[in-house]
């Protein structure tokens, strides 16, 4: 397994879902070059992207029909026009539904959820979209697009922080932002926000959970055990935690616990998919 197939297992449910919501139908993502997009980005400002929402939504209607570019269009019209909050929330929630219902692209369904979030000013809708963009950027391949999605979800869990301030959850997700974002010049900088949390609160399974993807993510394999063991102590029935851990003895070649790892994630496995990639990883290391 590489780096990214452990993020994709071990993300749990909501990935999955979007993965198969929005993965299946969109164009390749090499046909947008550089040349086509932000020109004010110098290279240098490690917190900007050449990636704008006006980019992606080119993007994603060129493969569109022409009927499904006009209709989009008119939405977005209808939400640059009107200045009432009540009929712009009402027009990003629809462009928000047209892009997962209709234009099946996980970029503009997610910007206008934040969009709506941002608004609104609810701290439980800004760290819901930051989450969106945090959770799908972890499987994200493409540099920029994985720095734009970063950068979005920074933003929401910044707002989010401002209305509550000692909200840990945001914090450690702001600092997921920088860890695997690409950010940020310094991932250490990431790191410290999220060990903030764990520090004070071992208990906190989210905080030690991102530090060990952190750490798989830079190959500290044991480091990564040490915490995910923690999780599982606690939690026993943490999926997330499971797969983590059957990947990170895997790749320290302790195929008997990976495999009871893996056996041990069957019954919490919802999705078929899943599951069927788990009993075949199972199979092969039986080998």
């Amino acid at each position: 397994m590489n780096k990214t197939q452990w993020i994709t297992v071990g993300a749990g449910a909501v990935l999955v879902a979007v993965l198969f919501l929005f993965g299946r139908t969109v164009p390749e993502k090499t046909t947008l070059k550089a040349a086509e997009q932000h020109s004010a980005n110098d290279g240098h400002n490690h917190e900007s992207s050449s990636i704008t929402i006006d980019t992606l939504l080119a993007f994603y209607k060129k493969a569109m029909p022409k009927d499904l570019q006009k209709r989009a269009a008119i939405l977005e019209k209808t939400a640059q026009k009107t200045t009432e909050k009540d009929e712009k929330l009402h027009a990003f929630h629809q462009l928000s539904r047209f892009w997962a219902d209709t234009g099946r692209a996980f970029e503009p369904f997610a910007f206008y959820k934040a969009e709506a979030a941002r608004l609104e000013s609810s701290e439980k809708n800004l760290t819901f979209a930051a989450h969106l963009f945090l959770d799908n950027l972890q499987n994200e391949e493409t540099p920029e697009w994985r720095k734009w999605k970063a950068l979005q979800a920074k933003d929401l869990f910044e707002r989010s922080l401002t209305i509550n301030p000692g909200n840990d959850s945001s914090k450690v997700g702001l600092g997921a932002c920088y860890l695997f974002g690409g950010i940020s010049a310094a991932p250490m900088e990431g790191i410290m926000k999220i060990r903030e949390v764990a520090d004070k609160d071992s208990t906190n399974l989210y905080a030690q959970i991102t530090l060990a993807k952190g750490s798989l993510f830079s190959g500290q394999y044991d480091k990564a055990i040490t915490r995910l063991e923690i999780v599982n102590r606690i939690k026993s029935d943490d999926l997330d935690a499971i797969l983590l851990l059957a990947d990170a003895y895997e790749r320290t070649n302790d195929k008997k616990k990976a495999i009871a790892m893996y056996e041990k994630s069957l019954p919490l496995s919802k999705q078929a998919e899943l599951k069927s990639a788990i009993e075949k990883r199972i199979e092969e290391l039986k080998k």
